[in-house]
């Protein structure tokens, strides 16, 4: 079997650095200088952060899990993914950080959650969609791997990783895709860039990751590109959908296809059909899904795109923060609003290796 190998030693040290300086909005001793901050990024952008993290570490169940309470169902693994991931945007890790205790014990309740066929997700509890908090645990435990100082734990990731890898194998469809669990034999894109992102992850931590994989889900991407540089919902369908776009580009882009035309296509599509309004312009009611991959994607793309979008999606997400600090996502929640926005507002400081430039 081809695999990729990965590459950990700069990963660790990056983050190392980052839990250090990230966490602008800790107090300051008399006499010591203002914080500095990253570019776009000011104080009240700062303590509208502090806010949300607060929030969310507020939200976390005993067990490590986040359990949405919002009107699409509670999706623990999914929710706890994410949640860890905005928590290390901050620079914390499982060891070192204002959140560390919490990214501890999510990184926990995950490593818990990885069944014997290597898919993460909760018995008796709704996941009825697990490839999505399969994906997203896949990312959020790779992330982790690099700054996890304890030797056991470190172990138990690597192999729900392994496993992990081994499960989106075994269910790829013959097109390339994925679908909403492992058993469907069937594909659609928001599902396969989710497992596409999550492979990439795991590779960059060190874990083999057969090649063919990767590049069938990659044409899977290309099969499903509409004449007006979108991407559809699924291969044979018709009709673009811009998060899904945004997402595909984050693909793309992760792979280092800044050049790439279809890459390229897809980007000018969603610049003209992702809104910053209320009502989400062309976004299918997915407004913060499709800024989650959108934001990357900007970021990604230097700093002429990002000085252009961050000042407007800062603001849209500093207006729309509720006063307890949490932010209501796509009518899922507040778990996942509240993660989202601060994966986007925290991209500035550069702490997560897959969104890195």
């Amino acid at each position: 079997m081809t695999v990729v190998p990965g590459r950990q030693g700069s990963r660790i040290a990056a983050l190392a650095l980052s839990t250090l300086t990230a966490f602008a909005g800790a107090p300051r001793a008399q006499g010591q200088p203002p914080p500095k901050y990253p570019p776009l990024v000011d104080q009240k952008t700062q303590a509208a952060i502090d806010k949300g993290l607060k929030y969310l570490a507020s939200r976390q169940s005993s067990d490590g899990s986040f359990r949405e309470q919002g009107g699409m169902g509670s999706y623990p693994v999914a929710m706890s993914a994410l949640a860890g991931i905005a928590l290390m945007g901050s620079g914390s890790s499982s060891t070192q950080g204002p959140y560390a205790p919490q990214v501890r014990k999510t990184v926990n309740y995950i490593v818990r959650s990885s069944q014997r066929d290597g898919l993460f997700t909760r018995a008796g509890e709704e996941e009825s969609r697990s490839m999505y908090g399969h994906g997203f645990s896949m990312l959020f435990l790779a992330e982790a791997l690099g700054t996890e100082e304890d030797p056991e734990r470190m172990e138990q990731i690597r192999f729900a990783l392994q496993q992990g890898v081994r499960l989106i194998a075994k269910s790829q469809s013959k097109l390339g895709g994925w679908l909403y669990t492992p058993d469907m034999n069937g594909d659609e894109g928001s599902v396969t860039i989710t497992q596409v992102q999550a492979l990439r992850a795991a590779r960059n931590a060190g874990i083999a990751v057969p090649k063919r994989v990767i590049d069938n889900a990659m044409k899977y991407l290309e099969m499903s590109v509409q004449p007006d540089g979108g991407i559809a919902y699924r291969v044979g369908m018709t009709g673009s959908r811009p998060p899904i776009t945004a997402a595909a580009v984050a693909c793309w882009f992760n792979a280092g296809e800044y050049d790439n035309p279809m890459a390229l296509n897809a980007l000018r599509f969603c610049k003209k059909n992702i809104g910053f309004g209320p009502g989400g312009e062309g976004t299918w009611g997915h407004w913060y899904y499709a800024h989650m991959y959108l934001a990357q994607v900007m970021y990604l793309a230097g700093d002429k795109e990002w000085k252009d979008y961050f000042p407007k999606i800062r603001d849209r997400l500093l207006a729309a923060q509720e006063p307890d600090g949490g932010w209501q996502g796509d009518s899922v929640g507040k778990i996942y609003g509240t993660s989202i926005a601060l994966i986007i507002l925290q991209l500035p400081y550069n702490n997560l290796p897959i969104m890195q430039r």
